[in-house]
């Protein structure tokens, strides 16, 4: 195994257990370094710190293990079946039919595996790689997968798919199915029923983080009139419909999307006439919204305004700005749901470009609840960087 060796008092993040290394604290190599190989890292005095997956860029390390363990089967299958247990003791396991049946497995730094993700959707299983390492990994790991699925949950994989073209843009990879083949993929979520658009949708399919905040509209939206933009597969929707909402309105700028809510609407709640999706742009639709069909509970939860850091400025005034024209068109007594799932934009950020919101639209704004991501996408508390979703509920008076 290729050795790393880093600057003095360059280790002391990594004393910490922070599970990654800067390209900048590094010394020296022995031996040629490839994107995706596994390094052994050594403090400047030539001692073992850590194991992880080298690749070329700011983030040169990903430590898997601070334990110098061999990084083999019996690794993944070892770190598969501890993420088991954590989903067991959050109520996710064991899988419910007629209940839940999908859940993110393994969610990178908060699993102790940075640069994978795995979501379960019922006996299908979804990878993607966000490093190179795991890309080469990826057999070993569907291996490792079926194993500790069928000894650790008694739940056998039909399909795992393996999709990482959008994850790995600039390193050559094809989508695939890594075991099984394709089938028609209906997961439960809470007792509501799912398509599951693996192979084109975005993500691996469905945004399983929200589930917890999906069922927190569903106990407001009794006999309301519901909002939901950025809807993409019409999971607030479909929980809006269960809570009693007078109607719901779902909007996207994908055709696709509309689509798929549309299927999901009629999945679970076939001929209801409360529901119309609109394949329009949000800022637009939320500029032409008239008085007389002002809605009284509005979910906003764009994508990623900022990627990384140098798009955050523009992001802040954009959540600003969407979230002011939210809330001017609100009537007294209505309820907000905001949220931010980008990474590089803080809690207190994200919540003073709301407060900037609510001060331009002049309107009196109480928060109800503080929202974040699932037990089943874990922070690891060495770290913070892993807690990306934040959202606010709004009483707007």
């Amino acid at each position: 195994m290729k050795q790393i060796y880093l600057k003095r008092g360059k280790e002391d993040s990594l004393g910490r257990f922070h599970p990654w290394i800067f390209s900048g604290a590094i010394h020296h190599v022995e031996g040629k370094l490839d994107d995706g190989d596994t390094v052994r890292v050594f403090t400047s005095e030539g001692n073992y710190i850590a194991t992880g997956h080298f690749q070329h860029g700011s983030i040169a390390v990903r430590v898997l293990s601070f334990d110098d363990d061999a990084i083999d089967d019996a690794f993944f299958r070892r770190r598969i079946a501890t993420a088991l247990e954590a989903r067991k003791a959050a109520g996710l396991l064991p899988i419910d039919r007629d209940v839940n049946t999908c859940f993110r497995l393994i969610h990178g730094e908060g699993d102790n595996l940075p640069g994978l993700i795995i979501d379960i959707y019922g006996g299908t299983a979804v990878m993607q790689a966000h490093s190179i390492g795991m890309h080469h990994a990826r057999q070993v790991i569907a291996q490792a997968l079926r194993e500790a699925m069928l000894q650790g949950a008694g739940h056998t994989l039909e399909t795992i798919y393996y999709k990482s073209e959008t994850t790995l843009p600039f390193f050559d990879t094809t989508d695939g199915f890594l075991y099984g083949k394709e089938t028609d993929t209906i997961a439960v979520e809470n007792g509501l029923k799912f398509h599951i658009d693996y192979l084109k949708g975005q993500k691996t399919g469905f945004f399983i983080d929200q589930r917890d905040n999906r069922a927190l509209v569903g106990r407001y939206a009794h006999g309301r009139r519901v909002l939901n933009m950025f809807c993409y597969t019409g999971g607030f929707s479909v929980y809006a419909m269960r809570g009693g909402a007078q109607c719901v309105h779902s909007v996207d700028s994908s055709e696709r999307a509309i689509a798929v809510t549309r299927d999901n609407i009629a999945l679970n709640f076939p001929d209801d006439k409360r529901h119309e999706a609109f394949c329009e742009d949000a800022f637009a639709f939320l500029g032409n919204i008239r008085k007389e069909e002002a809605y009284d509970l509005v979910i906003l939860d764009p994508p990623a305004f900022a990627k990384h850091r140098g798009a955050l400025p523009n992001a802040l005034k954009g959540y600003t700005r969407l979230n002011q024209k939210a809330i001017e068109r609100m009537p007294a007594g209505s309820i907000l749901f905001t949220f931010s799932c980008s990474q590089v934009v803080t809690k207190d950020q994200f919540r003073t470009a709301v407060f900037s919101a609510a001060a331009f639209a002049r309107r009196r704004v109480r928060i109800l609840h503080q929202l974040h991501q699932p037990a089943d996408h874990p922070i690891n508390i060495y770290h913070p960087e892993g807690e990306y979703l934040k959202g606010l509920v709004l009483y707007i008076e």
